[in-house]
């Protein structure tokens, strides 16, 4: 999947660890120039060879700054544009999942994955680019340079990195599976905190601000104490490095000592084998904190694998292909097209015994309006969003004009349909912004769409009227506004379906009553098919069809007097509103 992300980053891919390569090449050669400053010049007494010594260092410094420099620009510019294009991707793909695999992943995790472990990755990659050749390098370029001084010392080196390869891979092993649960962990306590937010009045209308902090804190520890557990074994890395390298350093001095009384190594020479284990304990502590950060970022990259990995049923809608006419999306009269449900099933868990819908069979003519109504978790909902296409049928087919929408493009399917959902949803922007949503109109028609909507009286009276700004989510708004906002939208373009999803349950009976006789009229401009679903029944009793849901069965069928006389479950509703 990285090398993926880095396929239009090749340039930036070779050229950072070639520079790091070519700066670890010069570091290589510092102990051999401070070896012959001090035989040749120091022992010596030959002050320009020390002078010259210097210059080279100078030189040397300059050369593997500016070699730095260019590397951490190149691998920069690798990771930001990778991890750019992996938020797109996952973004693109989480846009393109079902309602119901959205709802199966659920939101806190698709957040914490588009903010939190892309960061990861992006430095992981940064990181790599930089350290994973050039560490190594130094390390065994060290070990090389020491074998060309003196064979015998050089074994230590030999000895030295095995051994700390060893407890570099021993703590990567154990650390990799404890940060993906971290991660996991994470998750979850990001859901409890937007849970608590986004019902923070409810928590302080029920004063369970105190449970709720419980819940918080008990969540909170949790990922403290996991990030404790996997830092405290991350911090081994270093002390146990540093014990190694040390106790190699030691044993260095005294075998160098004794070879420099045997005359067969120089002092200058012993220097620049301490050197080269002091090279090799700095990049050994780098490469330890890259692993760390390549541990956490593969970790992070596969829990983003997985989600990329799955097969979005909206696929198709994401990549934004117009396999029909663009002029199907225009405004302007479409006559309502017939549909019709034939045993029709759905599960939310495919295989499972029991179905949320079952044997659902009805037609509407184009132009009809139907009523969908039953009691809490009979299907109404799930019902209605067969017909855009939110959910597809696990039996049976839905026919939109005598297609089957499984057969139709999702963008085209969505175009024949406004939707009003069960809760209303506004963006951050102005009232008018909001309404173009549903398709381009010009003031006059967004006008007429809000005096359909019962919506008009309060848009004027806005500062600002259509340009008005909106909070995220319409917060400036009340319950019954936003809801004639979104009918608004839904029928701004004339759509030839229109849906609304219990739409009308935060409009007093006036404004409920207005509203249907606005949508008469529209049957009378251009007959739209249109399916209500409601909890009141004098909100469907004009209906040309009502459809009684009950456990996900058709418990009856007809006209708002066929039903009174011969279905009773609609006669238990109708009574208990009716009195």
């Amino acid at each position: 999947m990285i090398l993926k992300l880095l396929k239009d980053y090749k340039k930036e891919t070779i050229c950072a660890p070639l520079f790091k390569m070519l700066e670890a090449i010069f570091e290589l050669f510092v102990p051999l120039v401070i070896a012959r400053m001090i035989d040749e010049g120091i022992t010596g007494g030959n002050r320009p060879i020390v002078i010259r010594g210097a210059a080279w260092l100078l030189l040397l410094a300059v050369i593997g700054l500016t070699c730095s420099i260019r590397a951490q620009y190149y691998a920069a510019k690798a990771a930001i544009g990778a991890s750019t294009l992996l938020r797109s991707s996952l973004y693109r793909k989480l846009m393109g999942l079902s309602f119901s695999q959205i709802e199966s992943l659920g939101t806190d995790t698709m957040i914490t994955r588009l903010t939190s472990d892309v960061n990861q990755v992006q430095n992981g990659i940064n990181m790599t680019l930089r350290l994973f050749l050039r560490s190594p390098f130094i390390v065994f370029g060290a070990m090389i340079m020491a074998f060309t001084i003196d064979a015998k010392a050089a074994l230590i080196f030999a000895v030295t990195i095995p051994a700390l390869s060893l407890v570099v891979y021993g703590i990567m092993v154990i650390t990799m599976p404890m940060y993906k649960k971290a991660q996991a962990m994470l998750d979850s306590l990001l859901g409890t905190t937007r849970e608590n937010l986004t019902g923070v009045r409810v928590i302080r209308a029920f004063a369970m601000e105190k449970e709720e902090r419980a819940v918080f804190n008990d969540r909170n520890e949790a990922l403290n104490s996991m990030q404790k557990n996997v830092g405290r074994i991350s911090a081994l890395m270093n002390p146990l490095t540093f014990v190694i390298v040390n106790a190699a350093t030691l044993i260095l001095l005294y075998t160098g000592a004794v070879r420099v009384d045997e005359g067969v190594i120089s002092r200058g020479s012993v220097v620049a084998l301490i050197n080269y284990m002091s090279q090799i304990l700095v990049e050994l502590i780098k490469l330890a904190n890259l692993i760390v950060l390549i541990t956490r970022a593969m970790a992070c990259a596969d829990r983003i694998k997985k989600v990329l990995e799955i097969e979005g049923d909206e696929e198709e809608l994401s990549l934004q292909e117009d396999p029909f006419n663009e002029s199907s999306l225009s405004t302007g009269a479409k006559k309502g097209i017939g549909i019709e449900f034939r045993n029709v099933g759905f599960s939310y868990n495919p295989g499972a015994d029991e179905q949320a819908l079952s044997d659902i069979s009805f037609s509407a003519p184009p132009g009809a309006t139907v009523g969908i109504i039953g009691g809490t978790g009979s299907g109404k909902t799930t019902l209605v969003n067969m017909i855009p296409g939110f959910f597809f049928p696990t039996q049976g087919e839905v026919y939109i004009d005598g297609t089957s929408t499984t057969d139709m493009p999702l963008r085209q399917l969505r175009s024949l349909c406004g939707t009003v959902l069960q809760k209303p949803v506004l963006f951050s922007g102005t009232i008018r912004e909001n309404l173009l949503w549903g398709g381009s109109a010009t003031d006059e028609e967004l006008t007429e769409a809000l005096k359909t909507a019962q919506a008009w009286d309060f848009v004027k009276n806005r500062k600002g009227g259509l340009d008005c700004e909106l909070h995220q989510g319409g917060r400036d708004l009340s319950g019954g506004q936003r809801q004639r906002l979104s009918i608004a939208r839904a029928i701004v373009s004339k759509p030839p379906v229109i849906i609304l999803d219990d739409s009308s349950s935060a409009l007093d009976y006036a404004t409920d009553a207005a509203l249907r006789g606005a949508l008469a009229r529209l049957h009378e401009e251009y007959a739209p098919t249109v399916f209500i679903v409601s909890q009141r029944t004098a909100s469907l009793q004009h209906a040309d069809l009502i459809v009684v849901l009950d456990e996900g069965r058709i418990a009856g069928m007809g006209t708002h007097d066929e039903l009174l006389a011969g279905c009773d479950e609609y006669r238990e509703i109708y009574d208990s509103q009716a009195g």
